[in-house]
């Protein structure tokens, strides 16, 4: 895992189409900000895992 530092208003790019920005911290919370092209889903975790599960179900697998 690559572990970085930001400010707020500071960014990270991943790869040439995705770019991150700390828009926030407020105690233990971080707003952040995703541009990423609308062909890439972007998801918090629990919904990525409830996405994937909704799959496995629904191809008979569960």
């Amino acid at each position: 895992m690559l572990i970085l530092k930001r400010r707020t208003g500071e960014n990270l790019r991943i790869g040439a189409n995705v770019s991150i920005t700390v828009l926030e911290v407020k105690g233990n919370q971080v707003k952040i900000g995703i541009r990423a092209p609308k062909s890439l889903p972007v998801h918090r975790e629990e919904i990525y895992r409830r996405v994937q599960k909704e799959r496995v179900l629904g191809d008979g697998g569960g």
